[in-house]
């Protein structure tokens, strides 16, 4: 192993080795043991500070028991990650995409995401993440027996790893009026259980703020678009990742792109957006306006 500046694609490795490592459930040192190794190496790596060559990686992924499909994407992320540093942006085209993002988001200290069209997946409810699952189902991947229950799977344990309380982190969410409106899944409940479960959610953690981006609101620098923003205190540089509906995820980690992202973000939050508490009261008339079929089966007013 190599000592090596830390670069976005060296994280990325050495996060997925501490997810495999730890579903393994080994120590640092007994990993840096079946490599002939000292623990402080394995720490190295799995900081996104050092790489492996091929044959001291494979020996570890093993010693993890990794399945071929899983040793074949490491080994190939492994490549990217002794190579020099890339030209922005870096674009994830290796399999199993979602899991890498998933440690990503996991390792972050600060959270900033900004969604026009749907709720980010952080705050999803049961019910609109399976109503979001069934609506891409047979579009965006192959309708196979038991997929999307594991899909959903997926989506709740990323929900309790990110929100582990043993973990100090902040959240910071900006959603348009519109992801609120929308009617997912085709079934206005499943609208008012994801209204409450984000009204839940703000009284239960402190560290949760949501802001609500009013319709038809000008000057909107993200019109259309989302991004997250993940900052690691003074770990790591942030990383910028780029929402979309089809396609490979777009990371950004160049200063000059996530800078750009911070000021779009700020210009959200502090100038376009609804505050704290105004967020709170208009997601709660959006629920109250919504049409309940047990007496209605018009919309109720703005």
């Amino acid at each position: 192993m190599g000592r090596a500046r830390q670069t976005f694609e060296r994280r990325q490795l050495g996060l997925t080795l501490r997810r495999l490592r730890e579903r393994a459930e080994h120590t640092q040192q007994a990993a840096a043991d079946a490599i002939g190794r000292v623990r402080s190496r394995i720490v190295e790596l799995e900081e996104g500070k050092g790489t492996l060559n091929q044959t001291d990686l494979k020996a570890l992924l093993n010693f993890y028991e990794v399945q071929p499909d899983t040793l074949k994407t490491v080994l190939a992320l492994g490549v990217k990650a002794r190579r020099r540093q890339r030209n922005r942006p870096y674009i994830d085209q290796l399999p199993d995409s979602y899991l890498r993002f998933a440690d990503l988001e996991a390792s972050a200290s600060e959270i900033r995401v900004f969604e026009s069209g749907l709720v980010p997946g952080l705050l999803q409810s049961p019910e609109y993440m399976q109503a979001v699952i069934r609506e891409g189902d047979g579009i965006w991947w192959d309708q196979l027996e038991g997929e999307p229950d594991d899909r959903i799977s997926f989506r709740q344990d990323r929900q309790t790893r990110t929100w582990d309380t043993s973990t100090s982190r902040v959240f910071h969410f900006v959603i348009a009026e519109e992801a609120l409106r929308s009617n997912v899944g085709g079934d206005p409940a499943v609208m008012r259980a994801q209204l409450r479960h984000i009204l839940t959610l703000l009284t239960e953690r402190d560290n949760l703020t949501i802001q609500v981006l009013p319709q038809n609101t000008p000057s909107n620098p993200v019109r259309g678009g989302g991004f997250s923003l993940f900052l690691f205190g003074d770990r790591a540089l942030p990383v910028g990742v780029a929402h979309v509906v089809f396609g490979p995820e777009q990371y950004f980690d160049d200063p000059v792109d996530t800078a750009a992202l911070d000021r779009a973000f700020t210009r959200l939050r502090d100038e376009l957006a609804l505050d704290g508490t105004k967020s709170a009261i208009a997601i709660r008339s959006i629920l109250e306006g919504l049409p309940d079929p047990r007496w209605s089966n018009a919309p109720g007013p703005r």
